[in-house]
């Protein structure tokens, strides 16, 4: 008798354990917006981030290798993202890099350059990329163009220009410069909708003092969105603007991720 009741006591604390769980994890989907890179990327920022880089070109490449990665993987999206401070004149060092996670992680939001911007100032504790350099003060400029020079640079480099929501995140980013490879008219012609990108945007992001550099490796980062175009999901096309459900995770999430609580 005594080891029956034992065994159904233990059963009783196994399925109320079970519950707070399933509750907890009810609750933190309400409350908790979690953003992991794979786990395959998370190698490759391992990697990368310890070496210096010293043109434009060799920063788009890591850029479009991550576009490309991403799709062979099969972990999101063909758009690839690498957020760069420039040390001196032609030496940068990677801060921090961002695939599409749209499908992925179910989440509209989770393009390249959004999950970059975010992990960026996540791992710099920093709301901005507009960083004072050590020693030095933002507010406290000495000469007209002292404020430029007393912050960090930061610079983004993403394989295909960006969205309407992404070019937005760019522009409150703090980042000092955005570099881009493939074009709109590049995405747009495999199906996916960019909204509402005009001149005027960049000219938005120049008078804000954000340099904007285009047609980095052009056709490499084209390449890659042509090849997703032949059996990838357009995910926001208005063809799929019926698509509710999302795909589950068949790789392990790394453990670099941001949570944000709510």
């Amino acid at each position: 008798v005594t080891g029956a009741a034992a065994a159904a006591g233990g059963l009783c604390s196994y399925v109320f354990t079970k519950k707070l769980n399933k509750k907890k994890v009810l609750n933190d989907r309400k409350h908790r917006v979690t953003i992991t890179l794979p786990d395959w990327a998370v190698d490759v920022l391992s990697t990368e981030s310890q070496k210096t880089f010293h043109t434009d070109e060799e920063m788009m490449g890591l850029a479009i290798e991550l576009s490309a990665r991403n799709v062979k993987e099969e972990t999101g999206g063909p758009f690839g993202c690498a957020i760069f401070e420039r040390i001196s004149t032609n030496e940068s060092k990677l801060i921090s890099i961002g695939v599409n996670r749209v499908v992925t992680l179910g989440n509209s939001t989770l393009h390249g350059e959004t999950v970059a911007i975010q992990l960026a100032q996540s791992a710099l504790r920093s709301f901005t990329l507009q960083i004072p350099k050590e020693g030095e003060c933002v507010e406290c400029p000495t000469g007209p163009d002292n404020h430029n020079n007393n912050i960090r640079k930061f610079e983004l480099f993403t394989s295909c220009e960006p969205c309407a929501m992404c070019l937005g995140a760019t522009l409150w980013s703090g980042v000092s410069r955005i570099v881009c490879g493939a074009t709109k008219a590049d995405a747009e012609r495999i199906g996916f909708n960019e909204g509402p990108v005009f001149e005027a945007s960049y000219q938005q992001l120049e008078e804000a003092g954000i340099g904007v550099t285009k047609l980095v490796l052009q056709k490499e980062a084209a390449s890659v969105l042509e090849e997703y175009g032949k059996k990838g999901l357009i995910y926001n096309s208005s063809a799929s603007s019926t698509l509710h459900s999302t795909s589950s995770e068949s790789e392990s999430e790394s453990q670099a991720e941001m949570v944000t609580e709510g």
